[in-house]
């Protein structure tokens, strides 16, 4: 039986509120219940439930997304704070010892993180995504979670981007190039 974790990516604030920094506004808004829910049962039965939250300095000149996007996920600012339910459960369970929370800089929840680490001490073979943005940070850390040798499972119903065309896009991708399960 496959070890699986499930990987909450970039729910937060400034990605999903109207008023968030660099929102992908409705379509964020639509996957709430269902990411609320998700991260629940994977948290309820005990696998491993990791956020990785994109976090940045404020004035950080030499960070590559300086030159692409306008400042987002702030160290220290609420548009770092998990979205709407999400916010809730996450402070209901950030006890247990199977939800961990992690800092990430880059788009992908392997680069620079302990995260592969934190992964094979525990056995897990299967990663289990969502969040935002479906073509970018949920993306690429579905290719590295390939390059690394792990299965993907991607809930259609719980990721979302800005860029519906890159949306859809990296639907199929994950599918026809990964070899992940979309759900």
């Amino acid at each position: 039986m496959e070890k699986k974790a499930f990987i909450n990516i970039d729910y937060t604030y400034d990605f999903v509120a109207d008023a968030g920094a660099l929102t992908c506004g409705e379509p964020g808004q639509e996957i709430e219940e269902k990411v609320v829910q998700l991260t629940r049962e994977f948290i309820d039965i005990g696998d491993f439930v990791v956020f990785a939250i994109d976090v940045h300095d404020e004035g950080d000149t030499y960070h590559p997304e300086t030159k692409l996007f306008p400042p987002h996920n702030i160290r220290g600012t609420s548009g770092r704070d998990l979205f709407g339910g999400l916010q809730t459960l996450y402070e209901e369970k950030k006890e247990r010892e199977n939800v961990y929370y992690m800092d990430k800089t880059r788009y992908s929840a392997f680069a620079g993180t302990d995260l592969e680490i934190k992964l094979r001490e525990r056995g897990i073979t299967e990663l289990h995504l969502v969040g935002v943005c479906t073509d970018i940070c949920v993306l690429h850390t579905a290719v590295d979670a390939y390059n690394k040798g792990f299965k993907i499972v991607v809930y259609k119903d719980a990721v979302a981007s800005f860029n519906q065309k890159g949306h859809e896009w990296a639907l199929g991708h994950f599918e026809q190039s990964l070899g992940a399960l979309v759900k």
